[in-house]
């Protein structure tokens, strides 16, 4: 994208105020995200929850002077567009951009394996053609036309995913991008509550591909190759997956890993080595070989591709490190595309000071003086107080970054200068091609180094979220629980994560809790569940907001209130007791309540209960009368009260269960991280949380001699036997060993042998490819939480809150 404003209006019939003539290269439209103002036009984007409106004055501060606006605003030294739909405005700019840049293109489109599948495309046709993709998993109504706004004259090829959640917007999608091949992924669940039926989901994904000449389809569905057949017969149709019956499709036992698999594409066939051999992996690949042929790629050149491909983590970790700086991890690929992605993930963190550890940039077609420029303009925008820089060629160009900079040939270099040992209190961004192996660097600069960790996604835990605000009202608030270090996935961590995206409240037990996120930055309401009393005067100091559950407790809370000197009306929070009989009001204590609240210095934020048993479908009638005695009880206190507080009784299992009682908040805790019993809704949510570990030695074990303490395992033939270093002290329940629970090694389930040890235990590898340093899964799909929630003959809850503060958290972010 490169237009003048004065080019821009004309495109899109808006109104200009301003400099006409001005450049724009770049669209925002997230205030938080922005990492360069240079060339960049802000785009206010209203949604019914929120107005990109007010973020004019935030965008202005760090330096936009074009805002893109439905609504006029007074400030002569702001360049203005002036459009009556903003979303609009950004589709019919794409549109025109994308039918003038007159490029290849690969639409991708369906409920699973987008992101994998371009990102894979991308890799392959790269080197054979110059191509833009869409960033990280833009596909939405405004993420599709921001990834075409991205093609410049000198691409060739496109790759471009497009999602929908509702009937009626893939048209507006295709009017937008139409591509010439079209690729229809698995269809599965995702977003299916907003259909009727998987027909009118199947068919709305297929309005993608109305001009489209060539069309690759998941045909494993049987009503996806019925519909696309009715509907596209004259057009040039590819099916692929699983099932003998597609064009192309796998005819050897992918079970036997001493074999190749085997593919057949039409009446040809050839073997590739694949290790990951799940159904998802395999069905991608076939669409890989589809498109891949259709480009004229040979048999030899797609097994070189595909041996080729990196893991598509394209994911930043975050790690706590040593003198408290916050490493950020993303040395896993290096492209233009990637550097802005990491620039907008590190500006979500509030440490005083950040430094940038960037490596060469490889396998880039771009002229290195040009490349290194535009890499220098945007390290510049995001003002480090440090850049080092490895590898001859960038550091060749030093001089174009403004920081205080350091260079050096290679890492070893970088790590033997201990450079880094002055780096404190900081966010590190690591960012280096992998050749360079920027882990090192990594490895020094972390606090814990263990081989056990617990990974945290935190895209999963969004995508749970958002999956549970698709079965509420739009205007319906939610509340995060971040209690017990938020199920022992990290509080801190958590909470800014959530803040990030806007989460109305969060939710914590104790004081100490909630003053630990304040003394941290997080400025969302928080709700103290279980206020002490002795926690009161820190309670008002940090401006946190109580749980009141019995008159004395109110007595008592309003007692400091008044010592604290406090001015203003205190936000409560009034717990009724609905039937769970643990904390709470009883209807016969609520004129008294009232009474008493109207007499103080507080105003009722809201107005909540507990349900004890949403989860449990035989105690329906006992939830039911749950919801109407909350219902009386409450619409009783409003009414003494004389104002409308915010009410709330569902819980995670509430939301998918009884969605009609969602009052004007809800609570989400187990099911931001996918858990629930819904097996309908499990499907639908995403694995938030791996522990994981790696084997430390593999013994051969003879017949009849013993392993472990105590001697409770004896071979019964001769075995192999792996020690793994985790234990009791990390969370690893002693009654599990001896056979009762397993590990994953190599996507098959071990035994626990022998007793479990307080640092290690040991596991049965007899029947797996294994090696020393091997990947070892304690639980996230093989076994799952809920099944390692079943050895230890407890929930899920009590798995997450027992890992032990001594295993490394790793937070990843795609």
């Amino acid at each position: 994208m490169n237009y003048t404003l004065k080019q821009i209006s004309e495109i899109t019939k808006s109104e200009i105020v301003g400099n006409q003539d001005i450049k724009i290269k770049n669209l925002a439209f997230d205030s938080r995200t922005i990492y360069s103002t240079k060339n960049t036009a802000f785009l206010t984007i209203s949604t019914k929850k929120n107005s990109g409106q007010k973020y004019i004055e935030t965008v202005i501060e760090k330096g936009i002077d074009t805002i893109i606006t439905e609504n006029k605003i007074d400030n002569s030294s702001i360049n203005q567009i002036i459009t009556e739909n903003s979303v609009e405005f950004l589709q019919t700019l794409a549109k025109y951009h994308f039918e003038h840049s007159h490029i290849n293109s690969i639409g991708i489109t369906g409920s699973n394996g987008k992101t994998i599948l371009k990102e894979w495309l991308y890799q392959c046709l790269s080197n054979e053609f110059v191509t833009v993709k869409s960033p990280k998993s833009f596909n939405s109504q405004i993420g599709l036309p921001l990834s075409l706004l991205q093609i410049d004259k000198k691409h060739e090829l496109g790759i471009f995913e497009v999602g929908i959640s509702k009937p009626g917007e893939m048209e507006k999608q295709e009017n937008v991008f139409h591509p010439k091949i079209g690729l229809l992924t698995h269809i599965g669940t995702a977003h299916s509550a907003n259909f009727s039926s998987e027909e009118e989901l199947i068919n709305e994904k297929l309005k993608l591909f109305k001009q489209s000449e060539i069309i690759f389809f998941n045909s494993d569905n049987e009503l996806t190759g019925n519909l696309i057949n009715q509907l596209y017969s004259s057009k040039k149709l590819i099916s692929y997956g699983l099932k003998s019956n597609n064009d192309i499709t796998i005819i050897s036992d992918v079970n036997d890993r001493t074999q190749d698999i085997k593919i057949k594409c039409f009446e040809e066939e050839f073997s590739l080595p694949i290790n990951q051999r799940d159904e998802a992996t395999l069905t991608n690949v076939l669409a890989l070989i589809g498109i891949l042929k259709q480009f004229n790629l040979s048999n030899l050149q797609i097994k070189e591709k595909i041996d080729a491909l990196k893991a598509i983590e394209m994911r930043l970790e975050s790690i706590e490190g040593i003198r408290n700086n916050l490493i950020i991890n993303d040395s896993y690929n290096l492209d233009l595309d990637s550097l802005k992605i990491a620039f907008q993930f590190i500006g979500e963190y509030n440490k005083p000071k950040k430094s940038l550890i960037l490596t060469d940039i490889l396998d880039s077609n771009e002229n290195s003086e040009e490349l290194y420029s535009e890499v220098s303009e945007l390290v510049n925008e995001q003002k480090f107080d440090k850049v080092f820089l490895i590898g001859e060629e960038i550091s060749s160009f030093y001089k174009l970054f403004n920081s205080e900079t350091f260079t050096f040939n290679n890492t070893n270099q970088f790590i033997e200068s201990k450079v880094i040992n002055d780096l404190e209190n900081q966010v590190i961004l690591l960012k280096g091609a992998r050749k360079f192996e920027i882990e090192k660097i990594k490895e020094i600069l972390e606090l814990r180094k263990h081989d056990t960790v617990l990974e945290i996604n935190l895209n999963a835990i969004l995508h749970n979220i958002n999956f549970h605000k698709t079965l509420l009202k739009p205007e319906t608030k939610m509340m995060a629980m971040v209690k017990a270090n938020a199920y022992g996935l990290g509080s801190y961590e958590i909470s800014e994560f959530l803040q990030h995206h806007h989460i109305d409240y969060l939710g914590v037990a104790f004081a100490d809790e909630g003053v630990e996120l304040r003394k941290k930055g997080i400025t969302t309401p928080i709700i103290v569940m279980n206020p002490e009393q002795h926690s009161y005067d820190s309670v008002i100091e940090y401006n946190l907001e109580p749980e009141i559950y019995s008159l004395r407790v109110l007595e008592l809370f309003n007692e400091q209130l008044i010592k604290s000197g406090n001015q203003q009306k205190y936000p409560i929070h009034i717990k009724l007791e609905t039937g769970m009989h643990r904390l709470g009001f009883k209807d016969f204590e609520l004129d008294e309540l009232t009474e008493k609240l109207n007499s103080m210095d507080v105003k009722v934020q809201s107005i909540f209960s507990h349900l004890s048993s949403s989860d449990i479908p035989e105690e329906k009638e006992f939830t039911l009368n749950q919801l109407e005695t909350f219902e009386k009880n409450s619409s009783y206190l409003i009414d003494k009260l004389g104002y409308q507080p915010i009410r709330h009784i569902l819980n995670s299992s509430g939301i998918t269960n009884y969605t009609d009682y969602q009052y004007n908040m809800v609570r989400i805790g187990i099911g931001m991280i996918g858990e629930t019993s819904n097996p309908d809704i499990k499907k639908q949510l995403q694995h938030s949380v791996s522990f994981k570990t790696v084997i430390s030695q593999i013994s051969q074990v003879k017949k009849g001699e013993s392993v472990g303490y105590s001697r409770r395992f004896r071979a019964e033939h001769d075995t192999k036997i792996a020690t793994v270093p985790v234990g009791y002290a990390d969370g690893i329940p002693r009654l599990i060993g001896n056979k009762v629970g397993n590990m994953g090694v190599n996507n098959k389930l071990c035994p626990i042998v022998g007793s479990i040890c307080m640092d290690m235990m040991m596991i049965d590898v007899d029947n797996v490819v294994a090696k020393e340093g091997d990947s070892v899964t304690i639980f996230n799909s093989n076994p799952s939480l809920e099944e390692f929630s079943k050895y230890c003959g407890t929930i899920t809850y009590e798995v997450l809150t027992s890992i032990s503060p001594r295993v490394k958290r790793i937070y990843i972010k795609n």
